[in-house]
């Protein structure tokens, strides 16, 4: 799998910034089928950063409803990365 294939989007929440400012940590959403490996690669290819650490969270799609229709939004994973010390994703410093 290609590196843009494997990071899907960068999830950029009030939680997530503490965590980036904190402990150096980034969250992104991910494809579903990609390893904690291929995911600290893709990471280390798009940015040029170091990874020290991965962890991932499969997120169940929650029930919605519209009127009368129930419905379901898709389940999808998450990553969160670690980052070496001194290295930084420029992308999430304007935001």
């Amino acid at each position: 799998m290609d590196a843009r294939q494997i990071i899907l989007e960068p999830i950029m929440t009030e939680k997530t910034t503490a965590d980036r400012e904190k402990h150096n940590q980034y969250a992104f959403r991910v494809s579903p089928r990609a390893s904690k490996g291929q995911i600290a690669r893709a990471v280390e290819e798009i940015f040029g950063v170091q990874v020290t650490r991965v962890r991932t969270i499969n997120m169940a799609g929650k029930k919605k409803r519209l009127g009368r229709n129930l419905g379901r939004t898709a389940s999808w994973k998450k990553a969160l990365v670690t980052l070496a010390e001194g290295n930084s994703v420029d992308f999430f410093e304007g935001a």
